[in-house]
């Protein structure tokens, strides 16, 4: 089979296309047929080295999947060949990556794809969806009425938050750079955006919730300044941080706890299956009430994977500005 894989990590250019033996499944995995994978910030940082894991020695990245059930193994039982699927938690702890015209995995990371979802869809809400759907449910248990802030509401978790925060009833303001971005938040549902070049945060904040304060800070961003955020905080507020390994904020702690704020962090390779298929079940019944859609920013065939890496990378470590939403890889250099 065709893979994108790389011997020793680095920069983009140590990814390489070529043939690979397709994968057989064992016991409890099933083989999919991959139509469209997606690209990750984690993948990113696995291929550099910066997110250190163990890894076979031609590893495949990618880390999200979408295509048709091809093969199962002796013990498997949730699938059949012909079903169409999506997953993630794949290309990282000793894993083989998705961006594969074959990828084998254990069933339980596996979840049936809705009628009237796409594969591009399904691939590219993966990731994003399981982290936004944890932050907001599993570690902050968001309320209906609740306020939620979410820094980058078109980034690739950040439209999901938004997205699902409104599900679930709460109000929503997110940040943006630019009118563009501005105007997709609002079509995801948010009820303010403000651009963070452009307009005092604090102040926007305080007025939009008459000064009561956020409930749910949902960070996507390398936190670097938890004064504002607990500023702007409602009493017993919970603040989520996924992101920024090297981040070393100053916690204000007099007002944090005099407030009574918890600050939540989550890595969702960490989280169990049983744990991440409470999401894809919600996931799952969004995309096909056409509640939930993911922003797909490019698509590369699988002979570009090195491009979309570093198209990822110059956006999440050098802040371009040149992505709205996901990267997704399409194995078979087509359309599926």
């Amino acid at each position: 089979m065709k893979a994108a894989f790389f011997e020793t990590t680095g920069t983009p250019d140590v990814i390489r296309v070529g043939e690979l033996p397709t994968p057989q499944p064992q016991a409890r995995e099933v083989r999919v047929r991959v139509l469209a994978a997606a690209i990750n910030p984690i993948d990113t940082y696995i291929r550099s080295g910066a997110a250190p894991m163990p890894l076979p020695r031609l590893a495949i990245t990618g880390t999200d999947f979408a295509g048709i059930v091809d093969a199962v193994g002796p013990d498997a039982t949730r699938f059949r060949v012909g079903d169409r699927v999506w997953g993630s938690n794949q290309g990282w702890l000793g894993r083989q990556g998705t961006c594969a015209e074959f990828v084998t995995t254990d069933e339980q990371w596996v979840y049936p794809i809705p009628e009237g979802v796409c594969e591009i869809d399904a691939a590219a809400a993966a990731l994003v969806g399981i982290t936004a759907h944890l932050g907001l449910f599993h570690r902050a248990q968001l309320q209906p009425g609740e306020w939620v802030f979410v820094n980058g509401g078109t980034g690739g978790v950040g439209s999901m938050v938004v997205q699902m925060a409104k599900i679930a009833g709460a109000k929503v303001i997110t940040t943006v750079g630019n009118e563009e971005k501005a105007q997709r938040a609002r079509q995801l549902g948010a009820d303010h955006v403000l651009n963070y070049k452009t307009e005092d945060i604090v102040v926007r904040v305080r007025e939009m919730t008459a000064n009561a304060g956020v409930s749910v800070w949902y960070e996507t961003q390398p936190p670097n300044d938890f004064d504002k955020t607990i500023e702007l905080m409602a009493p017993r507020g919970r603040i989520v941080v996924m992101a920024g390994r090297a981040a070393r904020p100053v916690l204000p702690n007099g007002p944090f706890y005099v407030k009574g704020l918890s600050l939540l962090g989550f890595a969702m390779f960490n989280m169990t299956a049983a744990e991440q298929a409470v999401c894809a079940a919600d996931i799952n019944r969004w995309m096909q009430a056409g509640q939930l859609r993911p922003l797909v920013g490019a698509k590369f065939p699988l002979s570009q994977t090195a491009a979309a890496h570093q198209l990822q990378e110059d956006n999440t470590l050098r802040k371009a500005g040149t992505l709205t939403g996901k990267i997704v890889i399409v194995p078979n250099d087509g359309a599926p």
